[in-house]
């Protein structure tokens, strides 16, 4: 990926396809031994596991949709910055910042890191 709207259609692809709750579809954007750390849990490693572990945090939740309001790119980085609503299983909903930290590989991430503070999601 050479410039700047490649890489903003990948993310468009991206939080479409995690917004559609599809694990298997999200681990297709990664490469085989990626990175990938949410919030302050501990890193994961490899496609595998990731999916995995992302198929576990989306059945805690209803449903969520992105909104992303900033994209930047330098070399190999990428960088997007919006909000998440999310859906809890009982109906009630909360939008909580986040900004992502992409690293490239050619067209697949190798690198993925979410900057959020999830617990509100979780709160009483």
């Amino acid at each position: 990926m050479s410039s700047a709207v490649p890489k903003q259609l990948m993310l468009q692809d991206l939080f479409a396809t995690i917004d559609a709750m599809d694990a298997t579809a999200f681990a297709g954007f990664l490469t085989d031994d990626a990175h990938f750390r949410f919030g302050s849990t501990p890193a994961v490693r490899g496609k595998a596991a990731i999916a995995e572990a992302v198929a576990t945090f989306l059945s805690s939740i209803a449903a969520l949709r992105h909104s992303v309001d900033f994209v930047t790119s330098q070399a190999n980085v990428l960088v997007a910055e919006g909000s998440v609503n999310y859906t809890r299983h009982d109906g009630s909903q909360i939008a909580l910042p986040f900004a992502d930290v992409f690293t490239m590989d050619g067209s697949k991430i190798s690198n993925y890191k979410i900057y959020m503070d999830i617990a509100p999601l979780y709160a009483e």
